[in-house]
């Protein structure tokens, strides 16, 4: 199943057609087609779906078995150096070194982006100052906690201003506060023209962020749209009526519009006035059970390296 925005001519963001991936007998990814055009895009499944697996083959790290992909109109393969200059990837750990400071850390990765260690410092400051970690900027990495560390290396997978940007479970571990701020960044960079893949198992941040919403399970795209268009594939809203004890006593199917919820709450209040009402939207949470016959959750380490087990 792919998604093309009849309105957009430009090079897709992404583009994969027939894309499969094997650890040995293990299949992990099967026949993928999707068309992304330029934005903020998530990626869900289940621990053990293939996301990961998905996610290191569009950043050049693992070569798939067979289909076409192209990403920012490149082959990973055929023209990796050249792709690796344009995107970011981090990962679901942090990766950064130690025996650094924060602020060294970022200037390496700026260095390594081309970056002149004056535009680089300028850089590293707003984003040590963004995610909170000015204050630790100096001291060494390896003091610092797991969350810290982990805002660390989003913050330097941001230095360069990367065409595209991939975050694989990018708020794992990190506080409400922290994650706001990555949220912010995120919008900020779309905003700057920037576009963002991103895996993730927190449902709100897709709903949030997400202009597109790709549903993995068992290797296939089971679902490719907006969270609204995902959201009616489960139905619309209901207008709940609900006792002084906030047990449900009836629910009533609805468009959704202004005009027709008025019209089922004119006729309740006429003829039940005494109940207490709520209007209902369908959540992504229901979207995902219903797609994959599983919770969401927070990410299961175990089972993610079950994608990339090798026989």
């Amino acid at each position: 199943m792919a998604y093309t925005d009849p309105a957009y001519t430009d090079t897709p963001l992404l583009r994969i057609r027939g894309l499969s991936k094997s650890y040995g007998r293990h299949r992990v990814l099967t026949d993928l087609d999707l068309t992304l055009p330029p934005g903020v895009h998530a990626l869900l499944g289940p621990n053990g779906s293939g996301k990961t697996t998905l996610v290191n083959i569009l950043s050049t790290l693992l070569p798939y078995d067979s289909g076409e992909v192209r990403v920012l109109g490149l082959d990973p393969r055929r023209d990796r150096k050249t792709l690796q200059g344009l995107i970011s990837l981090t990962g679901q750990y942090a990766a950064v070194d130690e025996k650094l400071s924060g602020t060294e850390n970022m200037l390496m990765m700026g260095q390594l982006f081309g970056l002149s260690r004056r535009d680089a410092q300028r850089r590293a400051d707003d984003l040590l100052e963004r995610f909170e970690l000015s204050t630790a900027a100096h001291a060494r990495v390896a003091t610092y906690s797991g969350g810290m560390r982990r805002k660390l290396d989003i913050a330097a997978g941001l230095i360069a201003h990367p065409q595209l940007i991939f975050l694989d479970e990018p708020t794992t571990g990190l506080d409400t506060r922290s994650r706001q701020a990555l949220w912010d960044e995120i919008t900020a960079l779309a905003d700057s023209g920037a576009s963002v893949f991103l895996t993730t198992q927190y449902l709100e941040e897709a709903d949030a962020l997400a202009e597109r919403i790709v549903v993995l399970h068992e290797g296939n795209i089971v679902a490719d749209g907006t969270a609204a268009q995902l959201k009616g594939r489960i139905g619309g809203s209901t207008i709940q009526l609900h006792d002084d004890a906030g047990h449900i006593l009836e629910e009533i199917p609805t468009r959704g519009s202004a005009i027709d919820v008025a019209r089922h709450l004119d006729t309740v209040a006429r003829t039940r006035p005494d109940v207490d009402v709520t209007v209902r939207r369908p959540t992504l949470d229901e979207v995902f059970l219903e797609l994959t016959g599983e919770q969401a959750g927070a990410p299961d380490q175990k089972d993610a390296d079950r994608e990339e087990v090798a026989a």
